[in-house]
């Protein structure tokens, strides 16, 4: 069985896009997405994805986060190709080496924050005492200790979003994946929540890939990559426009 592991160079990629191809088909038509998409996310990296409405972003986060096979190319993850996974090994693979967050946070309703942080840590085989303890710590840095108790109907939205993300990097994954993770937010709990998540990515050391519409964000974050005619490719950092330094705090 091929293992994953998190042992980190320092200028080794975590996360490697290889060549990736997507082509849907609609009755006769043959419509390609992904023609090629290649990138490399390296740790501690919070990287954008932005592209217009329909150019594949979604598609091209699935096959990064193991949901879906390419149509052609690999993803790699600490230079291991899971393509040539089976499909025990990339659900193993994405329960503790990825973490997802989307724009709607998809809490379990039933259950309260600490519950629902310590969930992917049970599926994960974690003993329920340690997961509570490490939920517990999440919470705390993303200044939620005093909510732990609370069911996702009591908390506001930007809270709601932040014990999402705590659940996200619960099992430590050395990759996060975002779709929209602030775009439900009104602007000023994006910010706030915006801010807590770069700094996690920086203190944490996580690979970070996050889409958004919001260029204000993307220009916040170390690079950006366009998706343009299914190819990556990196957006130009303004001359006067200085690399981003988170100013949250936590613990």
């Amino acid at each position: 069985m091929t293992k994953l592991g998190r042992e980190f160079s320092g200028t080794r990629p975590v996360l490697q896009l290889v060549s990736l191809e997507r082509t849907y088909v609609q009755g006769d038509r043959a419509l390609p997405v992904l023609r090629g998409a290649s990138a490399e996310i390296f740790e501690g990296e919070a990287v954008a994805l932005v592209g217009p409405s329909g150019s594949g972003k979604s598609s091209l986060l699935h096959m990064a986060g193991l949901l879906e096979k390419p149509g052609g190319g690999s993803v790699l993850l600490n230079g291991v190709d899971c393509t040539a996974l089976s499909d025990r090994e990339r659900t193993r693979a994405r329960r503790t080496q990825i973490g997802f967050v989307y724009q709607f946070h998809n809490l379990l309703p039933e259950f309260t924050a600490v519950e629902n942080v310590m969930m992917p840590q049970l599926l994960a085989g974690v003993r329920k005492r340690d997961a509570k303890a490490r939920a517990m710590e999440l919470l705390a840095n993303f200044g939620l200790h005093e909510r732990a108790s609370h069911r996702p109907a009591e908390l506001s939205g930007g809270e709601q979003q932040r014990v999402a993300i705590a659940r996200s990097v619960a099992n430590s994954p050395c990759v996060l994946l975002t779709d929209e993770p602030t775009g439900n937010l009104d602007p000023h709990t994006a910010d706030r929540v915006f801010e807590e998540l770069i700094y996690f990515i920086k203190a944490s050391g996580v690979a970070a890939l996050m889409a958004t519409h919001n260029f204000d964000l993307a220009a916040r974050m170390d690079r950006v990559l366009v998706l343009d005619e299914g190819l990556l490719v990196d957006a130009p950092r303004p001359q006067n426009q200085p690399a981003y330094t988170p100013q949250s705090r936590y613990g």
